[in-house]
């Protein structure tokens, strides 16, 4: 090829690349990522936060929940007590028809009383009343801590009175309050004031009743195994009673007792055990009398033999 030729083409290509137009880069738009981090930390932030104040209420919460008190009794004697009261009583109700009884338990009740109690006692029994009084029971009730070192004490006192050449019992209770110093010395500081004693509830436990889950021939086994059982029982030996009764279940108890009777018997089963409410009577041969006692039992079936497991 010609030298002319040559660069003739090299012309011609050069202006082809000059007429070709350069393609366009698209345009790139950069985001600050510095900003983006600062909103995630800022949303941490935050989030550590409320998570912080949640967790300090609900830990407050839970303290709260679980939180007990333990409040420990202290044991106080109070027999001291007891006895200053019916000491007390002994000569409060007692006097003579006489005036020497009557000044003599005057004098008798400074043992024990205030002065301002004293003076307020002075005429509770006149030289010229008609009866003469004597204590032939006592019991004291209650005992309640009212105050570091007063007590409030309830009793029940006994008075045979006798009038001209007739007797009576009255009963009547009473409450006090005795003082108690650092040294263990007493006084009382109120005046025996009527009250009232508990009486007897109307409560009525729920009674037991067979619910027949207990067939007749195991019934009648039972009954054969619990006779036998208690005519030993009030004369067995420990060991004896290891036939028939789980240890420490029933102990023994030495008494001169003859055996009676089983008294309504009342037979329940509750898986492979049967549960036994009943009473039992025996003489007493010291006293001659009945005795009956209550038992509640549960019952359990090793081959052919019961036994007496609770």
């Amino acid at each position: 090829m010609r030298k002319e030729d040559s660069m003739m083409k090299f012309r011609k290509n050069q202006n082809k690349e000059k007429q070709t137009p350069k393609e366009k880069k698209p345009r790139v738009y950069k985001v600050n990522p510095r900003k983006k981090v600062v909103i995630a930390l800022w949303i941490l932030l935050g989030l550590s936060f409320s998570f912080a104040i949640f967790k300090h209420f609900t830990a407050i919460d839970t303290h709260t929940i679980h939180e007990t008190t333990i409040i420990e009794k202290e044991y106080v004697d109070t027999h001291h007590i007891e006895n200053f009261v019916e000491d007390f009583a002994k000569v409060y109700y007692s006097w003579e028809l006489n005036d020497k009884s009557i000044d003599n338990r005057m004098e008798n009740l400074k043992a024990y009383l205030t002065e301002e109690l004293q003076a307020l006692n002075i005429d509770t029994v006149r030289k010229d009343i008609p009866v003469s009084s004597s204590v032939r029971g006592f019991q004291i009730w209650t005992i309640e801590l009212d105050g570091d070192n007063e007590f409030d004490v309830t009793y029940s006192v006994d008075q045979l009175i006798t009038e001209g050449g007739n007797t009576k019992t009255v009963k009547s209770s009473y409450e006090v309050s005795v003082y108690v110093d650092g040294a263990g010395n007493m006084v009382l500081v109120k005046n025996p004031t009527i009250t009232s004693i508990p009486k007897k509830s109307d409560y009525k436990p729920k009674s037991i009743e067979s619910d027949g889950t207990v067939d007749s021939i195991t019934t009648n086994e039972i009954n054969d195994f619990l006779t036998t059982f208690f005519k030993l029982y009030p004369t067995a030996t420990a060991s004896e009673l290891s036939y028939y009764v789980n240890d420490g279940i029933l102990k023994p108890i030495g008494k001169d007792y003859i055996f009676q009777e089983l008294v309504n018997p009342l037979y329940n089963r509750k898986d492979n055990q049967v549960t036994v409410s009943l009473a039992v009577k025996y003489l007493d041969q010291q006293t001659k009398a009945t005795q009956v006692s209550q038992f509640d039992l549960v019952l359990e079936k090793n081959g052919n033999n019961w036994k007496i497991i609770k």
